[in-house]
């Protein structure tokens, strides 16, 4: 159990090595510093790196479940970059009683019979972007995968169709792209200095999408079947919190656009890695293909929980102390950086014999859990996504491998590429497809899109 104290600071050990060094470690070869830091020190140490400065570092079960079970007087999440770029509506921007709040109202439209609704959504955009991939021809398929995830939130969180659409397909990508590198700077670095500095040019980009975003609201508030609306943005309109008042326009703005770069890199790069993993182990893909002729999806999910328990797409988890407290042996001060690193989590031997292995049949006796698994995070900040993301990679993989057969591979495993955001293949998450015979896959026919 986490709680204050007035001990002597007692921190975990850590690298002796200056902080610039450990710097460049953790930018260029963070998963193998990670990883050398974990079999030096334990499962708790502590880094010493520009801008966050002394980081703990902890993948202890019994330690991260407390920290996910202390009180937001002692731990909290850190004030976030991400947070500050897509604006203080954000749910990355909001601490405290503001925060429960928010998260109250978020949850209702991605749970239950209203995330399965939009499986039709997924299928529909899988199908589409297929339809022009190469056959006998290797590609990558990372950023295919961003497309489809990205018309998936559009639709259906957004509401979008026709030219706001079409817009938002162009903006929200440089807008991605370029938080994705605000991540990692310090405020100073994202300052308009003009149209010409990527802060005046992110700030230029959000105010278009700002701007179409308050069309969409109006054209939400003046639908007369606005009731019958299933995507977010409407449900949020219609949102209240305890005291009456509804979310104003310009925090629904900024929480959408959170949704946005939360879900549909992330979702996306997880589609990717599920492939790379798959092409790497043909006899699970021959399993996995039959599963989906059958009509049924036990393996499938297993899969989904395996490709992010070994290629999770975030790393680790931040959170930082508000007063001295005890962790387990140790006594950090107040304001302590903490990470609790879901890459070492998911591949300690202790958790999961065979770690390193990629074996979906290690959960044929039930579902993974927190803290041993923790790829959307746990305790009050947990992914509020998560059910949105598993129907996503769900379909998707049912849709993908109903219609073209994905070819074996040999060749090594791609190694990890640290995007900002999400960690992705290297390579791309390269491919190599064939159509499938039309006497086993039947499916109706893609709509027309509009444009």
């Amino acid at each position: 159990m986490v709680e204050a104290t007035t001990d002597p600071v007692r921190l975990p050990p850590g690298p002796p090595i200056p902080k610039l060094a450990q710097g460049l470690m953790m930018l260029t070869v963070r998963n193998q510093a990670v990883s050398a830091a974990h079999r030096r020190y334990g499962s708790e140490f502590t880094v010493n790196v520009p801008v966050l400065g002394r980081t703990v570092v902890v993948s202890d079960p019994a330690l991260t479940k407390d920290i996910f079970a202390t009180h937001r007087d002692l731990i909290v999440r850190p004030g976030h970059n991400l947070g500050a770029t897509i604006g203080p509506g954000s749910t990355f921007s909001l601490e405290g009683e503001e925060h429960l709040s928010r998260h109250k109202l978020l949850v209702p439209p991605f749970h239950g019979k209203r995330v399965r609704g939009y499986e039709p959504i997924v299928e529909e955009e899988v199908r589409r972007e297929i339809a022009g991939w190469p056959e006998a021809q290797e590609f990558e398929t990372l950023e295919p995968m961003m497309r489809i995830t990205l018309n998936v939130i559009l639709r259906t969180v957004f509401g979008a169709e026709g030219a706001a659409l079409a817009e938002l397909r162009d903006l929200i990508p440089r807008a991605v792209a370029m938080g994705s590198r605000f991540v990692l700077l310090p405020a100073a670095a994202r300052r308009d200095l003009g149209p010409w500095s990527p802060g005046g040019r992110f700030k230029r980009i959000r105010a278009r999408i700002d701007t179409v975003i308050a069309g969409l609201i109006e054209d939400a508030r003046s639908d007369p079947h606005s009731e019958e609306r299933a995507d977010v943005l409407s449900l949020l309109l219609a949102a209240r919190y305890d005291n009456g008042e509804p979310i104003s326009d310009a925090h629904i703005s900024d929480e959408l656009l959170t949704m946005v770069v939360a879900g549909h890199e992330t979702t996306a790069t997880q589609l990717s890695w599920t492939i790379e993993r798959l092409r790497r182990h043909p006899d699970l893909l021959a399993r996995l293909t039959d599963e989906v002729d059958a009509g049924t999806s036990d393996l499938r999910q297993r899969v989904i929980w395996e490709s992010q328990r070994t290629r999770p797409v975030i790393d680790n988890i931040p959170r930082r102390t508000k007063q001295r407290v005890r962790l387990g042996e140790w006594v950090l001060p107040e304001n302590t950086n903490m990470f609790i690193s879901i890459q070492l989590a998911h591949m300690e031997e202790a958790n999961y014999a065979g770690a390193e292995q990629f074996n979906p049949d290690r959960y044929l006796e039930g579902a993974p859990k927190p803290p041993l698994w923790i790829p959307f995070g746990g305790g009050v900040n947990r992914c509020i996504g998560a059910n949105f993301s598993n129907m996503e990679m769900d379909i998707a993989l049912r849709t993908l491998l109903r219609e073209l057969e994905i070819e074996p591979t040999g060749a090594p495993s791609e190694r990890l590429w640290d995007r900002g955001v999400a960690l992705a293949p290297r390579h791309g998450g390269r491919a190599v497809v064939r159509r499938r015979c039309m006497s086993v896959v039947t499916a109706a026919p893609i709509p027309a899109q509009s444009t």
